[in-house]
């Protein structure tokens, strides 16, 4: 089992909770979060007055899922979430040891 982490523009959202549907992901967890990568951050201009935004809105995608799926899942974030500009985010792939459903005590594969 793995832990797919995904940080995304928010205007994708959308986009990639249809690619992870149509592969039949089950679960997910998105956080709204702030960040900066290369870009680090921009300026913009309101009221005539420019000021910097170091840190820019993103999504951080969190997706349980059997390590058969890992490749598909990936390609499924990948394909919904690029924009072919910078700041479309990074993805995160950690091994996940063990998994619980608190409801019914099912662990591993069968609680994802």
């Amino acid at each position: 089992m793995k832990l797919i982490t995904a940080i995304i523009k928010p205007f994708k959202m959308d986009d990639v909770r249809a690619a992870l549907s149509d592969i039949g992901v089950q679960g997910l967890t998105v956080t709204e979060v702030k960040g900066f990568g290369r870009q680090r951050g921009h300026t913009e201009l309101y009221r005539g007055a420019e000021y910097v935004v170091d840190f820019l809105p993103k999504l951080k995608l969190e997706v349980a899922v059997a390590s058969e799926q890992v490749e598909a899942t990936i390609d499924a974030i990948i394909s919904a979430a690029n924009t072919g500009k910078i700041g479309d985010g990074k993805i995160f792939v950690s091994p996940l040891e063990q998994l619980i459903r608190i409801r019914t005590g099912e662990t591993g594969e069968e609680a994802i």
